[in-house]
């Protein structure tokens, strides 16, 4: 993690990011927004302790599965998925208001 606490951004596993305090935050609500839209991670600390984080809406570079397959970070599944077809029961009918030892009873 980041020691910092001065705004300065630092990088994890690749992506950017900053730490800022709450005090800080409400200060300079609006840089920290402009960074966060830049595709910067801001991580918000309580007296040091992290507890949120600040980023973008739309997923970073490097995120798709594939992608982190290409980095190394992932392994890929060595088979192929297994069908599930027909595996869940067929899907039941509730209407609003009914009372729930009717639903089992119905079921059953």
């Amino acid at each position: 993690m980041c020691t910092q606490t001065d705004g300065r951004a630092t990088s994890l596993r690749g992506v950017a990011y900053a730490k800022v305090g709450t005090r800080e935050l409400r200060a300079n609500l609006a840089t920290a927004l402009r960074r966060a839209a830049s595709g910067e991670r801001v991580i918000v600390t309580d007296s040091g302790r992290p507890v949120a984080q600040l980023g973008p809406v739309d997923a970073p570079a490097g995120s798709t599965m594939d992608e982190l397959v290409a980095r190394g970070l992932v392994v890929p599944p060595r088979r192929a998925p297994r069908e599930r077809a027909g595996s869940l029961p067929p899907a039941i009918d509730i209407h609003s208001g009914m009372r729930f030892d009717q639903i089992v009873r119905d079921l059953r």
